[in-house]
């Protein structure tokens, strides 16, 4: 288990979105022994050029889903709000640990509210929600003013035991998502050095993905594309696998890049990796939010099966392998951004600001913003150039 030490180590550190900072210092010190030069936005994003100015950025998560203390209940029971999308319906009787602004942590249990089947004949019926759910802490509590004596507040970030295993050559741990992609990306790391090369890639680990916005901005200003790497899925309707990458077409988001979706299957064929490209309905990721800020992408994925997220050890070393001979592929052309000509006044109050604000805080490559007529069925004049990336990939694990 020594070759995967790097990944237990942090699937045992506790990061749920909004408490990553310990995940992402062990990330940015793991890149300082290999010699690296990673960076720390004020976002708390770890970033690490792979060589001098990068065109390729390589994208994982540290964030994981968990729950937040909401209020405190006159039992002494705790109320809670997700951090993310977690399962309740598989979470019902997981360990967590509580930790609180001054830092002590207690443990306690996830429950159904009258959890025993001896006093309630109605359980296996009742739907597990926010409302009929409670944390049971693991103390001699009974009241409000009990639970507070303990230093507990709304607002404390409440995290999900890992439950790291390795069993007969699979790796399973309830965050291998995205902690296997985080993986992943440093391993190709790890391999450059090995060789002494440089690649014109920069790793971008981010930390609020579990809640849309992780992959927004922050990139290197001379980055064109991204190749993200995130779970993938195993479930009716999908040829994923838990042996094999996958390539998505499509998620909720929309369609990824085709001609990078395209490069990719080319480079599995190549190095002889086993893949699959699927359609995901219900399903979003960095490079979700990246679309949205106006990029093109595709995904890649290492499939994960719920509610136990799995993954085996040669899918996580095919990705590595994909990334690799990934690493030194050039950029593709700029993107044409084109949407309805609306009212001068609508353009100027709304559409441009947004757009050339977005684009701003992006920091990359240039874009066309291009109006078309529905009137005349013709496009107006190129309005101004912005700042986007043209291409982005997103990869999962399975």
């Amino acid at each position: 288990m020594e070759e995967y030490s790097e990944l237990r180590d942090l699937l045992e550190i506790d990061s749920p979105v909004g408490y990553t900072a310990k995940a992402s210092a062990y990330v940015f010190d793991l890149l300082q022994t290999l010699g690296l030069r990673p960076t720390l936005t004020n976002k708390g994003v770890v970033k690490c050029p792979l060589g001098p100015k990068p065109i390729l950025g390589l994208v994982a998560h540290v964030d994981t889903l968990g729950l937040i203390v909401s209020s405190i209940k006159a039992d002494g029971t705790l109320a809670f709000s997700s951090l993310g999308s977690p399962s309740l319906s598989s979470s019902e009787g997981e360990y967590v640990r509580i930790i609180t602004q001054s830092g002590i942590e207690y443990t306690g249990t996830l429950l159904l509210n009258n959890p025993s089947a001896h006093a309630n004949a109605e359980r296996e019926k009742q739907e597990r929600k926010y409302e009929t759910m409670h944390i049971r802490i693991d103390a001699e509590v009974f009241s409000r003013a009990d639970v507070e004596a303990l230093g507990i507040r709304n607002g404390d970030i409440v995290c999900f035991e890992p439950r790291f295993r390795e069993c007969g050559g699979y790796l399973k741990g309830r965050f291998m998502d995205n902690k296997a992609g985080c993986y992943v990306i440093l391993e190709v790391a790890k391999r450059l050095r090995k060789q002494r090369k440089k690649a014109p890639v920069e790793l971008f680990f981010s930390n609020h993905e579990e809640v849309g916005h992780g992959g927004a901005v922050g990139y290197a200003p001379s980055i064109r594309e991204l190749l993200v790497i995130d779970m993938g899925v195993v479930g009716a309707g999908c040829d994923g696998r838990e042996v094999s990458c996958s390539i998505c077409a499509k998620d909720s988001s929309g369609p990824y890049d085709f001609e990078f979706r395209k490069t990719l299957t080319l480079l599995a064929e190549k190095n002889n990796v086993p893949f699959t490209v699927d359609v995901y309905p219900f399903y979003g990721s960095d490079g979700s939010v990246a679309l949205r800020a106006g990029m093109m992408f595709e995904l890649l994925s290492s499939d994960l099966a719920w509610p136990q997220v799995m993954a085996w050890n040669a899918p996580i070393e095919r990705v590595s392998r994909r990334l690799f001979s990934f690493a030194s592929r050039t950029s593709g052309p700029c993107l044409n951004l084109c949407f309805p000509q609306r009212s001068k006044q609508v353009q100027r109050e709304r559409i441009d600001p947004r757009l050339t604000t977005l684009s701003r805080s992006c920091h990359i490559q240039n874009l066309n913003i291009i109006r078309f007529d529905k009137a005349s069925h013709s496009f107006c004049r190129p309005h101004q150039r912005v700042q986007v990336i043209s291409n982005i990939a997103v990869i999962g694990i399975r």
